[in-house]
């Protein structure tokens, strides 16, 4: 166990895309996670776990700076976090960690700290401040590239041809391999530097590592076995309307949203839109996933055999989330984005080998990514701010119920677009009206949109689909306005706090106020 005196390591793995049902702990009919299972059973799995927005920068500002969107206006890819706020890594900094990076953070950084020729104002894929690099893994890829080419492969297709299957015809979905291996893979690459890492640390120093996986992301291919772990006729009904026309016609949103979605965006080479895609397709593809899921998986086990040989085992905590998740076909749709669940439920599991009592249990409260910040402090020894929007899990870990927790899950999606103003343009509003915010209780779920684009209002025990829009039910029009006026307090209790809770008096400072180095 840890030593007196001497904090713990801690390993924060974050995959993409990764949605939350698919977990066999959690009892996904296919799926198969052992290694992600045996870290549930020595931690805490918490099964209502959401993302704070989409895509990957707005959610992983959630995540990273334990603020929603509302207040780290990370709107997009793209948009920079504002260097005002505190990070987890700066917060790991100040109490004597160097936290260091295995792959990407995906933060635009704030243009006004950078001089007008930095190349770093050319890219979304910035490091978060605080983080020191050891193996950055942008979405080129060079760095694996070069990898694979010192092992004989042939990669001068680049990312993301790299990606497409052996033998490809005309773009078809089949279940065709890449050229590279099982061991050969970008989670197997980003896996081997940590490890190898790991074994440069002196016993005696605790270190922070993030270890950042951008798998089960598209392109949509895996390796040999995971190709054919998974048969496409196997696996749930996707929730979705009969025909992606009928699905266009639940909301103005999905509409546009369905018009957009390009296949080459998720099979390097493929043609036409998504929608377009069979049943047999969507299902060929869904089977790829899964088998990207057990791949990342089996790195998981590559990880913890190696804690244990370094002997960290006992003296690390280890977080296993993702920063979004996977529409996978449901909706006629992949990807992430606008407001269904497939998007933003999301895989946590943490462990605390200081904490036992609760090892092996599951959460069924509503937990978010902006508590992810909050709980590694609080497991630091270091009291969360008071200006965070979320909230320590520590007392989940220790085997207790906090006696006030959350009854909603929250998230938000913007979908600007200030370069190219596309979304503006289509639906005739402002960049500042692209925006939808959610509540999400295990009853109902309520979906308010800016710029006059219609509410929705899904009743999830009885439509866990989202099919059935309630909101213009007058039955159940006193429920939509009781979701809106929890969803405007909800907003109005979350507004920025870093100077809120301060006053300046004739006796001076009274209250709270965060430092301005964000520690």
């Amino acid at each position: 166990m840890t030593g007196k005196g001497r904090r713990p390591n801690v390993l924060l793995i974050t995959c993409d895309q990764w949605r939350g049902d698919c977990l066999s702990a959690v009892g996904h009919p296919q799926v198969k996670t052992p290694n992600a299972d045996a870290l549930a059973a020595d931690g805490v799995l918490f099964k209502r776990h959401y993302g704070g927005a989409a895509p990957c920068s707005p959610a992983r500002a959630c995540l990273y700076t334990g603020l929603y969107q509302m207040n780290n206006r990370v709107c997009r890819n793209g948009t920079p976090l504002d260097a005002r706020h505190g990070n987890i890594a700066l917060a790991a900094r100040s109490v004597g960690y160097d936290p260091t990076l295995f792959g990407y953070t995906d933060v635009s950084l704030d243009p006004r700290q950078l001089a007008p020729a930095d190349p770093r104002l050319h890219s979304y894929e910035g490091v978060l401040p605080g983080f020191t690099a050891r193996q950055l893994l942008p979405e080129h890829q060079k760095q694996w590239l070069s990898w694979l080419k010192q092992q004989g492969i042939d990669a001068g297709t680049g990312s993301p041809d790299i990606h497409r299957p052996v033998g490809e015809v005309d773009g078809a979905v089949t279940e065709a391999p890449p050229v590279y291996s099982r061991d050969q893979t970008p989670t197997a690459f980003l896996a081997g530097e940590f490890i190898r890492w790991l074994g440069e640390q002196d016993e005696a120093t605790p270190w922070f590592a993030h270890l950042s996986f951008i798998s089960p992301h598209p392109p949509f291919i895996v390796p040999e076995p995971y190709n054919t772990q998974y048969d496409p006729a196997d696996g749930p009904a996707f929730h979705r309307a009969e025909s992606w026309r009928a699905e266009s016609q639940g909301h103005p949103y999905v509409a546009y949203d369905l018009d957009r979605q390009k296949r080459a965006k998720f099979r390097p080479g493929a043609t036409g839109k998504v929608h377009d895609w069979s049943e047999d397709d969507f299902r060929r593809i869904r089977a790829i996933y899964y088998g990207m899921i057990s791949e990342v998986d089996a790195q998981l086990g590559r990880l913890w055999q190696a804690l244990k040989t370094e002997a960290a085992w006992d003296n690390t905590i280890i977080v296993l989330t993702s920063d979004h998740a996977e529409m996978m076909g449901d909706h006629f749709m992949l990807g992430k984005g606008g407001y269904f669940d497939g998007s933003y439920h999301i895989p946590l599991i943490i462990r605390d080998p200081r904490h036992r009592k609760a090892a092996g249990s599951a959460v069924d409260r509503f937990t978010e990514a902006v508590d992810i910040l909050p709980t590694l402090i609080d497991l630091l020894g270091v009291a969360p701010e008071p200006h965070l929007d979320g909230c320590s899990l520590k007392p989940f870990l220790s085997g207790g119920t906090p006696a006030i927790w959350r009854d909603a899950a929250h998230w938000e999606f913007d979908f600007r677009s200030i370069a190219g103003g596309e979304a503006e343009r289509h639906f005739g509003i402002t960049s500042r009206q692209c925006n939808l915010a959610v509540i999400r209780t295990k009853k109902f779920k309520y979906v308010h949109f800016g710029g006059g684009l219609p509410p929705l209002l899904f009743d999830m025990e009885d439509d866990p689909g989202e099919l059935k829009n309630l909101a213009g039910s007058p039955a159940h029009r006193s429920t939509r306005l009781e979701f809106a006026e929890r969803l405007l307090a909800w907003r109005a209790e979350h507004l920025d706090q870093s100077l809120a809770l301060l006053e300046l008096t004739e006796n001076g400072v009274a209250g709270y106020s965060r430092s301005q180095a964000g520690r």
